[in-house]
C-alpha cells in the first residue's frame, strides 16, 4: 500500500483532549477502510502563517499512514465535514522517517543553540535614566 504523511490543523479554541479524540476517530476511519496508522505526533498549538477563518493559531497533528487511496479519500472527506478541522494535507512518501519528525526535533533545541541574551559576549550598554 502507498505511504502518506498527513497533517491536519484543528481550531485554536478546542482543548488538546478534543484533538486527541479527533485523532483517534480519524485512526478508526483509516483502520476500518483497510489501512493503518504507523505513528501520530501532536505538534501542539502553533501560529498560522496567515489567518484562516478568523483563527491565528491551530493545533497541528501529523499522521504517518499506510493506506489505499480509497481510505485516504474517505479520511479527507470526513475532515472536510468536521467543523473543527481548518486545513489538511496529504503527501505521498517513499518511506516513513523513524523517530521524531523534523518539527519535533527543532522544538527540542529552540533555545539551546541560541543561548541566553547575557551569553552573547560583548558589553552591555549602560541604562539611561
Amino acid at each position: 500500500m502507498p505511504l502518506y504523511e498527513h497533517v491536519y490543523i484543528a481550531r485554536q479554541d478546542i482543548q488538546p483532549q478534543q484533538v486527541e479524540a479527533m485523532t483517534k476517530e480519524f485512526t478508526e476511519i483509516v483502520e476500518k477502510n483497510g489501512g493503518s496508522v504507523a505513528s501520530n505526533e501532536y505538534w501542539g498549538l502553533r501560529n498560522l502563517a496567515y489567518r484562516i477563518n478568523k483563527n491565528r493559531k491551530g493545533h497541528y497533528v501529523l499522521l504517518n499512514l499506510d493506506v489505499p487511496p480509497a481510505a485516504l479519500a474517505e479520511l479527507e472527506r470526513n475532515e472536510r465535514l468536521n467543523e473543527d478541522v481548518i486545513r489538511f494535507m496529504s503527501i505521498k512518501v517513499d518511506e516513513h522517517i523513524e523517530g521524531p519528525s523534523v518539527v519535533m526535533q527543532s522544538r527540542g533545541n529552540e533555545r539551546g543553540e541560541r543561548g541566553e541574551r547575557n551569553d552573547r559576549g560583548g558589553e552591555r550598554r549602560p541604562r539611561r535614566d
